[in-house]
């Protein structure tokens, strides 16, 4: 199954990098060349430029070569916050075209579908899309479909939700490189209880509560769908009620025993998330934002955001801004 050639891996890391991710990447693959008595994989660590940068964590790295030394890689993974890119975008994504062009498969983890979308490549492909940075990335790159699978494999990209989806993706390079019982072992080695494949959907929080979206009774993950479906457009609670086969008096009462709060309020919560989302992460104005969530006007939002957040729209964004020019700080990374 190995060849004798060790499968290469370039990691592209960008400022804000999520070092979760990187390391998720890097110990599976150091763990199966051990197992294994020998070097299956090997791995470098790209910067666009040459230099030190900071991780999600402020600690500083410093790459092993510059992005236009790199040839010959069989993988390359972007690993970026969502507001990371190329100093020289026309050079940065010319580059990653020369290399898709002569071999190299291409992916991105997290915040790294970004710059990976920006680029290009992902056009006319799913991407898998972190659950928190969703509604930013739909409004960035409203062409490209999004997955809520925890990792997706399409002609020749990669792209992983986050960094324990990372792991997985790695643990599949892994079998197909080494076979089942090295990969099975390295996940024992790590404690890595579950090996998820294409097709497994990402956990989501069913905000408010402790439980996840799939523990909750079938009508009301349905209603749930429906109104994470529905964000620009708002479906009256009566609509959903009838779509998912309960009268609005027991889906009241459902979503009270098991989120402790209404339908309505719930619908508001998700709709305040995304509206986050995009505050933090996208450059729209609030007007665009408010639209996109189904609010008529950014006034309304901004009042209900401060109920939410305790903070107005513009005050996140400020606040955002500030911690990413004097911290280095993403928000969040994944």
């Amino acid at each position: 199954m190995s060849s004798v050639t060790p499968v290469h891996l370039g990691f592209l890391v960008f400022p804000g990098f999520p070092m979760a991710a990187l390391t998720s990447a890097i110990e599976p693959l150091r763990a199966a060349n051990e197992i294994a008595g020998k070097t299956a994989f090997s791995w470098t660590v790209i910067g666009e430029e040459d230099g030190p940068l900071n991780a999600s964590a402020n600690v500083v790295f410093q790459p092993d070569q510059i992005l236009d030394d790199a040839e010959g890689l069989d993988y390359i993974f972007l690993l970026s916050s969502p507001q990371g890119g190329f100093e020289n975008p026309r050079k940065g994504n010319g580059r990653l075209r020369h290399l898709v062009r002569h071999g190299s498969a291409i992916g991105a983890v997290s915040g790294g579908i970004f710059p990976l979308a920006a680029s290009g490549l992902m056009d006319d492909r799913l991407t898998s899309t972190h659950w928190c940075y969703k509604a930013a990335f739909q409004t960035e790159f409203p062409e490209l479909e999004c997955s809520d699978d925890v990792l997706v494999i399409d002609r020749g990209r990669y792209t992983a939700s986050g960094a324990a989806a990372m792991f997985d993706m790695m643990l599949k390079l892994i079998d197909e490189q080494l076979g089942s019982s090295v990969m099975t072992e390295v996940a024992c080695w790590f404690q890595h209880p579950l090996v998820r494949a294409e097709g497994v959907q990402q956990s989501v929080p069913a905000f408010k509560t402790d439980g996840l979206a799939q523990d909750t009774p079938r009508p009301i993950a349905r209603a749930i769908t429906l109104f994470s479906e529905n964000l620009e457009n708002p479906l009256p609670i009566g609509d959903v009620a009838a779509e998912v086969g309960v009268s609005v008096r027991q889906l009241e009462r459902g979503f009270r025993q098991v989120l402790n709060q209404s339908p309505l309020q719930y619908y508001r919560t998700l709709r305040m998330n995304a509206a986050r989302q995009m505050v933090i992460y996208s450059r729209d104005s609030l007007t665009e934002i408010a639209q996109s969530v189904g609010y008529v006007s950014s006034s309304t939002l901004a009042r209900h955001y401060r109920e939410a957040f305790g903070v107005t729209p513009n005050e996140e964004r400020r606040r955002a801004n500030r911690f990413r020019v004097e911290d280095n700080r993403p928000l969040p990374s994944v």
